[in-house]
């Protein structure tokens, strides 16, 4: 740009902040236009106006914020795409911009350093692509100089830190020494500047997961500890805090190399920081030993696992938090006395730390924290003072999941008269925690709250506690949702699946209870403490678990759902503040949820009834502007799929007017979670629908065989495509031909994916790929043999793949990262072919790592797995037995 241009921008950066609407709004529209134009010139020239130090600190900070969200963004897709296209602008220009950047370190009066984002951000883009391979060396270069100035070591760690946050730590791990001797040389006791030590502690905080190999090595590591452990000790507070944060997050990422620090420096340091009446580092204290909790119930699990199969644990718990409970309860009873009234659920506390690291030890811990807290909550259940009966109440409600039954089974029933007292105290903090507690107590000891003994009382204190204040209405609707549950299960305990009681201990209550709770979804304040949300959530639950002395209050239930429903779409149009609009968008989404756990409980006779308006109401939210909304779409998509499960084939006759919205869903790219919706739908349909849903079967592979292509369709709706082929196959049978050469090419090319091993989040994802692979080829298996005792003559279309499938099996039997459901889809797969092909199929499957295989289903400990490897082994030997008896 010219330097009149140049000035002229200057100026309209300037304008960013302005508290003029109207000239805030120019400002950016400007600055969007100048993009649009010709952005390689407007960055250049956003970094000449970062660079000289003679512009106004406003046009700087503006300038750098500019230029920052031109090469980064949120949203992980637009990410991606700024660093593509910085990539592909013209070296000289980007090489002009990096200078004017990194020469702006240091000269800056604002914090946080514009540049440094600018640096880092362009480091993130370029650094995994081999290119700026001299920026680590001038950037430890600028920290460790002997002329280096206090504002341009703080710049440039920042910059550190913000590449070491954001950067795959692959790419800095040839460098980590470099980094690492940067930052610690920044966070030494000697540094005069505790700015420069809070961004250098910040950025071993960023830096802690590719420093593993400095880890690794003793005196490097006892070198960081020291370092860090020091600045621990700092007089400033931010400078503490950040340490202690760096104490936490290397207990997680290296707690077996923790035991030589742990009894000198850890357990006084971090118990010095629980006694602090500054609440950022009493924070830091908790979260270090909620962290080590946590760590340690991680490797009790590991050990008995390991300890099932048969080999040592990869790593075993010191018990550190066993250890220390003597010393860390009473800090954390005396944090839980030091609640504030007015509750801000946005607001983290040590008082609310403190519960959690409290329900952690005791997870961790077990009936070893019983003689620690019980005490407490026995000499201040009745104190005088709010803050302590609320304490007592905190600690025995936060310890009660972590504890076996028989342990405090008869304190919980001991203390029922006193928990249901506390249901009507004057401070409604305790009001709250004593809701919260039974909430606890219906999901953990729910035999205590549905004995007729204490019922009664209980139930009268539930319908108060619902009049009462949001915060407390909204524990007592939780506490709901326990306590239906409970009672179901108490008259179906040891019945069959779908059996449904006549009566249970709720029966009398029922109809009250739900009015009361219709009545709680419609107070004007259910906005606040999210309890319109518990109070549908809590009537969803008693639905559920009704028996059928019930039903006509469920018959009701579903009318005024419907009616509530219907009432939302007619006020579409008067929404329009955008605040009104979420609020609007999740209501709907209640309605949709709670019709779908009433439809459940509709009698197959009267669910036709009703249909006809449930399915106008569906189809109208599907043409409405809310339905534009991916969340509100998913609701609509999950209702559809509960009346297609109620109707079965009487879904068809609604097919024609649905099914312009199931494709619309099937499109649905960009929010992954309604294609996968619609996805899901898909197969409920053909499962109901069977060989009536042939003629919409076209159109909807077309799309799911182009969503399995297309790069931009989120990798997890892919495992749902490939399983839905099965419900498709299963469905239409026979008509499944025509597709049958495509999918198997697809099928194929799936099945032989791989991942990196390394990456958990890959495997997991390779596990639910290689499920949907399984779940179609059974689903084809079982939808060209037909029903019949015979099995059709189409079977023989898969005849030349099955040496590929076979392949596929093997190959799963032997991968050590195979999940639960990947085992149990080979031993049905496996079951599947040996019913179809019979004893052709034993050359081929009758192999050593396929015994295995069977073996691992059949020790398993999920039932389906078990009963499907059990169900296939049988198969294999019976044909086995039946060729042997050939042969003689």
């Amino acid at each position: 740009m010219n330097p009149e241009a140049t000035m002229h921008l200057i100026r309209i950066l300037e304008k960013t902040v302005s508290p003029d609407k109207n000239e805030l709004e120019a400002a950016q529209n400007f600055l969007e236009q100048a993009a649009k134009t010709n952005l390689p010139e407007f960055i250049k020239t956003l970094s000449d106006i970062l660079h000289h130090g003679g512009n106004s600190p406003v046009a700087r900070m503006a300038a750098g914020l500019q230029l920052k969200n031109k090469l980064t963004s949120k949203d992980a897709n637009i990410k991606l795409q700024y660093q593509q296209r910085w990539l592909s602008l013209p070296e000289e220009t980007r090489a002009y911009i990096k200078s004017n950047i990194l020469a702006t370190l240091g000269t800056e009066n604002t914090r946080p350093s514009s540049a440094a984002q600018c640096v880092a951000y362009v480091a993130v883009a370029e650094l995994p692509t081999g290119q700026w391979g001299d920026l680590i060396q001038k950037l430890v270069t600028n920290i460790v100089g002997i002329n280096s100035t206090e504002l341009l070591k703080e710049s440039t760690l920042e910059a550190i830190g913000y590449i070491c946050e954001e950067i795959d730590h692959e790419v800095l791990m040839s460098q980590s020494n470099e980094i690492l001797t940067a930052i610690i040389h920044g966070m030494r006791s000697n540094e005069p500047s505790n700015r420069v030590r809070l961004a250098a502690t910040t950025a071993l905080h960023n830096s802690l997961e590719f420093t593993r190999a400095n880890f690794d090595k003793e005196s490097e590591r006892n070198f960081i500890m020291e370092v860090v452990c020091e600045a621990t000790q700092s007089r400033d507070t931010q400078v503490r805090v950040a340490a202690l944060q760096c104490l936490v997050k290397i207990m997680s990422l290296y707690y077996q190399y923790m035991e030589p620090y742990m009894g000198q420096a850890l357990f006084p340091i971090t118990l010095e920081a629980m006694k602090s009446d500054v609440d950022d580092i009493a924070l830091q204290g908790i979260e270090f030993w909620s962290n080590v909790s946590e760590e340690e119930v991680d490797l009790s699990i590991e050990e008995s696992e390991a300890a099932d199969a048969g080999h040592p644990p990869r790593q075993t718990s010191k018990y550190y938090a066993k250890g220390a409970l003597q010393y860390l309860i009473p800090l954390l009873m005396s944090k839980l006395t030091k609640q504030d009234e007015i509750d801000d659920d946005d607001d983290w506390n040590p008082s609310k730390a403190a519960s959690v690291c409290l329900m952690l030890l005791a997870s961790c811990c077990e009936e070893d924290v019983v003689p620690y807290v019980l005490p407490f909550v026995q000499e201040n259940i009745k104190h005088s003072d709010w803050r302590y009966r609320d304490a007592a109440l905190m600690a025995f409600g936060s310890i009660l999941g972590g504890l076996e039954n028989p342990v405090l089974k008869p304190l919980v029933e001991q203390a029922m008269p006193t928990l249901i007292d506390l249901m009507y105290d004057t401070s409604v903090v305790v009001r709250d925690t004593a809701a919260w507690t039974f909430g606890k107590i219906c999901e953990m000891f729910p035999e205590t709250a549905i004995n007729e003994t204490y019922l009664q009382p209980l139930l009268k204190a539930f319908d108060n506690g619902l009049r009462q204040e949001p915060r407390v209405a909204a524990n007592v609707c939780w506490a709901f949702t326990g306590l239906a549950e409970a009672s179901y299960e108490q008259v179906t305990e040891g019945a069959e699946e779908g059996f449904q009681p006549e009566t249970y201990c709720l029966s009398s209550y029922f109809q009250y209870i739900v009015e009361r709770l219709l009545e709680t979804t419609d107070r004007p304040d259910a906005g606040q403490a999210n309890l319109r949300a518990a109070a549908y959530e809590a009537l969803m639950e008693m639905v559920k678990n009704s028996p059928r002395d019930c039903y006509v209050t469920v018959q009701r239930t579903t009318m005024v759902i419907l009616e509530r429903l219907n009432q939302v779409l007619q006020m579409e149009n008067h929404v329009v503040n955008p605040n009104d609009r979420a609020e609007f968008n999740d209501l709907q989404g209640l309605l949709c949820a709670t019709l779908q756990s009433v439809l459940r409980r509709v009698s197959p006779e009267d669910a036709p009834q009703i249909s006809d308006p449930i399915m106008g109401a569906l189809l109208q939210m599907f043409s409405s502007n809310s339905c534009k909304s991916g969340g509100v779409q998913e609701d609509a998509l999950m209702a559809v799929s509960t009346l297609v499960e109620v109707l079965g084939e009487g879904f068809v006759k609604y097919m024609d007017s649905f099914k312009p919205f199931l494709l619309i869903g099937l499109k649905n790219h960009d929010e992954h979670r309604v294609c996968i919706a619609a996805v899901g739908l898909v197969g409920d349909i053909c499962r109901s629908l069977k060989s009536k849903v042939v003629d919409y079967c076209d159109e909807i592979m077309v799309l799911l065989l182009e969503n399995l292509g297309n790069e931009k369709v989120h990798r997890s709706v892919k495992p749902q495509i490939f399983s839905v082929f099965g419900d498709i196959a299963l469905g239409i049978g026979p008509e499944f031909k025509k597709y049958l050469d495509i999918v198997l090419q697809t099928l194929l090319q799936a099945s032989q994916a791989d991942v990196d091993r390394s990456d958990y989040d890959l495997v997991e994802y390779l596990n639910e790929l290689r499920e949907g692979v399984l779940s179609a080829y059974t689903g084809i298996v079982q939808g060209l043999k037909g029903d019949g005792a015979t099995p059709s003559n189409d079977v023989n279309l898969l005849e030349q793949h099955l040496s590929l499938l076979v392949v596929f099996i093997c190959k799963l039997s032997e991968d050590s990262n195979k999940s639960d459901n990947v085992i149990a889809g080979c031993c049905g797969l496996i079951g599947d072919l040996f019913v179809t092909y019979g004893a052709k199929l034993l050359p081929l499957l009758d192999k050593e790592s396929i015994c295995d295989l069977l073996t691992q289903g059949r020790r398993s400990r999920v039932a389906r797995t078990k009963a499907l490897a059990t169900w296939a082994t049988k198969e294999i030997r019976k044909h086995r037995s039946a060729a042997t008896q050939a042969s003689w």
